[in-house]
C-alpha cells in the first residue's frame, strides 16, 4: 500500500467541443506533471469536451470522438508516467453518463458516473444525462480514491457510500460556475462532507468563460479535520502539485500555498473580464467595437474590454446627435484616452434624418414621441453592426441589469451586440465597480493602471440623451430605489406587500413589477452576458413572454401618468423604451 501520493491538479480552461485542443492541453499538463514527479494528474468535470455541453452532448459523433480521444490518452499512460483522472461523456448501453475515467498502465482502469444530476438554476443535466449508480472507490496507484463528481458532494449520500465502501481520500472534479459569494458556499459544503466522512477532500474546479457562465477555479483542499490545506487562485489557470501522506492509517494533505481570493465587487469585475475575454477568444473575433456615449455603462464596458483583450483590440465609437452634450464628448474622449483604445466620432444626423424622411408620409399628423427617440438608437446600432461586418470585430452591448429589468433599452438599437459584460450588474453596482477599477486592477488584466474612468462620468446624472435635457430619473425612480426594488423582485421573488414594508411606495413597486414583466420579450432577444448574481436573466430566471399575472395582494394598481407614461398610455408589451 502506498503511503504517499503526489497529485497534479490541472485547473485549466477547456474550449467547448474542441476535443483535439482539450486533449492537447491534457497531454501538456501530464508532461508537466511527469517532470514534477507527480503520481497522478487530475482534470475537471467533462474536461475533454468542456462544461456545460447542454444538448451538444447528445450528438453521437461527439461521444464517439471523446471515447477515441480517451483511448488514445490511455495508451499513452503505458510510458510509466502519471496516471490520469479525466472527465468525459460516456455511453453505457442506451444511457449517457457524466463520467470520470482513470487511466494508467496503458489502459482505462475504471470509470465512475455522476449520481446527483443538478436540475436547477443554470443546470439542466437531467435533460441530457442519466444518473449513475452509487459508486465505490477506484484503486489508483495503490490508493482507494472516492470520485464524487461536483453535485455529488452537495448532499451526503454519495460521499457516505464512498466512505462506507473503503475510500481513503476524496477527489472531486467540478464544473462550478462563479456567482457572488459562491466560494464560501463551496467551502461550507466540503467541510460538511469531510466532517461526516472523516476523509481529506481535494476540490478541483474548471476555469474560464463559457457563454454566460464563468468558471472561477479557486480549487482547494481540506483535511479530515476540516482545516484548509491549500487554496488555488481564482480566475486563472494553474497546475498545482498536492502531496498526500499516510500516517497511522490516515491520509493527510500536506500544507500548501493559500492564495487570497478576490471577493465582492472585485470578484465580479474579474468574472466580467474573464467572461468577455473567453467569449471573444473562443469565438475567434479579432477584437471588439462599442458605442462610447460618455456615460458610465459604456465607460465600464470599455475598461472591461481593455483589461480582457488589451487596448489595441478595442475600438470605441462616439455616435453623436443634436442632443449629445459637450460633457459627453469630453468624457468619452477622456475615457478612451485613459484606456489607450482607438476612438472615432461618427455623427448620426444624416442617418436619423434620412429614416425620419422615409417615415414622414406615414407619420404625418402624429406628434413626435418615443418613436423618434428610438430611431436615434437604431441608427447607432446599425452603424456599429456595419463596422463589425466590415472589420470583423464583435459589438459589445452595454446595458446594465437595471435597464434590462425594466425595458429601458431599444431593440435593434442599443441592444445590438454579440456580448454584454455588465448584463448582470445593477446600475448602482456599475457606479461602485467603476470607482473600484480606478484604484485597482485585477491580476492578469491587460489595460492600464490608475484612473481610467473620468470623475465626471461617475458624478453626472445618467441620461440616454435622446431628447433635450433628458435624465433617466425623469421616468424612473432614483437608481438606489429602483435597484433595491429590482433585487427584491428578481433575486428574492418577494411579495409586493413585503417590498412596500421595506419603505417603498406601493404604486412605484407595482409599476416596476409591471415593467419587469412586459420587458421579458426584450430580454429574450438580448445578447448573452456574464452571470455574477444568484439569478441572472436567461439561465436562472425564465419567465413566459405572454404573461398577464401581477402581484395585486397589496392592492389594485393605479398607474401614475406623470411617472409612467408608457403604462398610462396602455402600450403594454408593445412599449419599447
Amino acid at each position: 500500500m502506498a503511503d504517499r501520493l503526489v497529485i497534479a491538479l490541472a485547473q485549466l480552461n477547456p474550449v467547448m467541443g474542441d476535443i483535439a485542443g482539450n486533449l492537447a492541453k491534457a497531454r501538456a499538463a501530464r508532461a508537466e506533471a511527469a517532470a514534477s514527479g507527480a503520481d497522478l494528474v487530475m482534470f475537471s468535470e467533462l474536461f475533454l469536451i468542456g462544461y456545460p455541453p447542454e444538448d451538444l452532448v447528445t450528438k453521437s459523433a461527439l461521444e464517439q470522438a471523446c471515447r477515441a480521444a480517451l483511448d488514445e490518452l490511455a495508451r499513452e499512460t503505458a510510458d510509466g508516467g502519471p496516471a490520469v483522472l479525466i472527465g468525459l461523456p460516456w455511453k453505457e448501453g442506451d444511457k449517457l453518463h457524466n463520467a470520470f475515467a482513470a487511466l494508467d498502465g496503458g489502459r482505462i482502469t475504471g470509470v465512475r458516473f455522476k449520481v446527483d444530476l443538478p436540475n436547477y438554476g443554470v443546470f439542466d443535466e437531467k435533460r441530457v444525462f442519466d444518473p449513475g449508480p452509487m459508486p465505490g472507490p477506484l484503486s489508483v496507484r495503490g490508493v482507494r480514491i472516492g470520485l464524487p463528481i461536483c453535485e455529488d458532494i452537495w448532499d451526503a449520500e454519495v460521499v457516505e457510500c464512498l466512505a462506507e465502501t473503503g475510500a481513503e481520500i476524496l477527489l472531486v472534479p467540478n464544473g462550478s460556475p462563479y456567482e457572488r459569494d459562491k466560494n464560501d458556499t463551496r467551502i461550507n459544503i466540503a467541510v460538511a462532507r469531510v466532517t461526516e466522512a472523516r476523509l481529506p477532500l481535494v476540490y478541483l474546479n474548471q476555469i474560464g468563460g463559457q457563454d454566460e457562465l464563468v468558471f472561477d477555479g479557486a480549487s482547494f483542499g481540506l483535511n479530515a479535520d476540516g482545516s484548509l490545506a491549500f487554496q488555488m487562485p481564482a480566475f486563472c489557470e494553474e497546475i498545482r502539485l498536492v502531496t498526500l501522506t499516510r500516517a497511522a492509517g490516515d491520509w493527510r494533505i500536506e500544507p500548501g500555498a493559500r492564495e487570497v481570493l478576490e471577493e465582492g465587487l472585485a470578484a465580479d469585475y474579474s468574472a466580467c473580464v474573464l467572461g468577455l475575454r473567453d467569449y471573444v477568444e473562443k469565438s475567434r473575433f479579432p477584437g471588439v467595437v462599442l458605442g462610447m456615449s460618455g456615460g458610465i455603462d459604456s465607460a465600464l464596458c470599455a475598461a472591461i474590454a481593455a483589461d480582457a483583450l488589451g487596448p489595441e483590440r478595442v475600438h470605441a465609437v462616439m455616435l453623436p446627435y443634436r442632443y449629445t452634450s459637450e460633457d459627453s464628448f469630453k468624457d468619452a474622449k477622456a475615457c478612451a484616452n485613459a484606456l489607450g483604445i482607438r476612438y472615432d466620432i461618427l455623427p448620426i444626423a444624416a442617418a436619423v434624418e434620412g429614416l425620419e424622411a422615409s417615415l414622414a408620409p406615414l407619420f404625418a399628423g402624429t406628434a413626435r414621441d418615443i418613436t423618434e427617440e428610438n430611431i436615434q438608437s437604431r441608427a447607432r446600432g446599425t452603424i456599429l453592426m456595419s463596422i463589425s461586418n466590415k472589420f470583423g470585430a464583435m459589438v459589445v452591448t452595454t446595458g446594465n441589469k437595471s435597464e434590462m429589468s425594466v425595458g429601458y433599452a431599444t431593440l435593434y438599437g442599443d441592444m445590438n451586440g454579440g456580448y454584454n459584460p455588465i448584463k448582470d450588474l445593477y446600475k448602482m453596482e456599475v457606479f461602485r465597480i467603476c470607482a473600484l477599477r480606478n484604484r485597482w486592477k485585477p491580476v492578469g488584466a491587460l489595460g492600464p493602471d490608475g484612473v481610467v474612468i473620468p470623475e465626471n462620468i461617475l458624478t453626472k446624472p445618467p441620461t440616454a440623451e435622446l431628447r433635450e435635457n433628458q435624465k433617466d430619473q425623469d421616468s424612473l425612480p432614483p437608481y438606489e430605489v429602483l435597484d433595491d426594488i429590482l433585487e427584491c423582485l428578481v433575486e428574492k421573488e418577494m411579495l409586493v406587500s413585503d417590498i412596500v414594508a421595506r419603505g417603498h411606495d406601493l404604486a412605484v413597486v407595482q409599476r416596476i413589477e409591471h415593467l419587469l414583466s412586459i420587458a421579458e420579450y426584450k430580454r429574450r432577444q438580448s445578447a448573452p452576458g456574464v452571470k455574477v448574481t444568484r439569478r441572472n436573466f436567461g439561465r436562472d430566471r425564465r419567465y413566459p413572454i405572454v404573461n398577464r399575472f401581477r402581484d395585486r395582494l397589496a392592492g389594485p394598481y393605479q398607474p401614475d401618468a406623470s411617472l409612467a407614461p408608457e403604462v398610462a398610455k396602455g402600450l403594454g408589451d408593445g412599449y419599447d423604451g
